[in-house]
């Protein structure tokens, strides 16, 4: 299975990108869904959050408000919690791709900026960029949510710039275009690195 970690802003057309893998047949897996999902479940991870930052956990129910206000002020702290919560994100998201893996499906997606920053990022053969210029960004933003130009710029602006994910990323899909050009351009580049990856298997016989 070849394993694609896409990634990009607010309004860039990560979603596109994520739909043109599961058109060739691919699996999405949401690592901020595999997070939230955890912390209904995971009475360990919660168990370990209780630990690193009392006070946090009660009745086996995080207080969110209570660990933000700890950690978000706090790089340090911060640092500590994402290497817990990463952890467990990793292990879940290994466990699904075996999955998906066992289940002939020949294609994946991993969707998360943190996968860059942690140990996900090598369960990729490739991470790749969605970027978009900053005025269509807003315009998808203002369109979508409803929110003024100047919130949305504000959002986009808090955010990683174009420039870093270029740094970080084996490869940058540019949505510059419609959405239909957009998803066709996903849908050649992913099929054309998912034949590439098979025909190297093959000759690794």
């Amino acid at each position: 299975m070849f394993v694609i970690g896409i990634t990009g802003g607010t309004g860039a057309g990560k979603t596109t990108a994520l739909e043109a893998v599961k058109a060739l047949g691919g699996a999405v897996i949401d690592c901020d869904a595999v997070y939230h999902r955890l912390l209904e479940t995971s009475g360990d991870m919660l168990e370990e959050l209780e630990q690193a930052f009392p006070g946090v956990v009660a009745e086996g129910v995080l207080d969110r408000k209570a660990l933000g206000r700890r950690v978000f002020q706090d790089e340090g702290e911060l640092q500590k919690l994402n290497g817990i919560t990463h952890r467990y994100v990793d292990i879940e998201v290994q466990r699904l791709l075996r999955s998906e893996e066992e289940a002939g499906t020949p294609l994946a997606a991993i969707d998360a900026i943190a996968l860059i920053e942690s140990g996900l990022g090598e369960r990729c053969h490739i991470t790749a960029a969605v970027t978009a210029p900053e005025d269509v960004r807003i315009q998808r933003l203002m369109a979508r949510e409803g929110i003024s130009e100047e919130y949305a710029r504000l959002r986009i602006q808090a955010q990683k710039d174009e420039a870093w994910f270029r740094a970080h990323c084996g490869l940058t899909l540019e949505n510059s275009g419609s959405k239909e050009d957009f998803a066709r351009l996903c849908e050649n580049t992913f099929s054309e690195l998912l034949r590439r990856h098979q025909a190297g298997a093959k000759e690794g016989r």
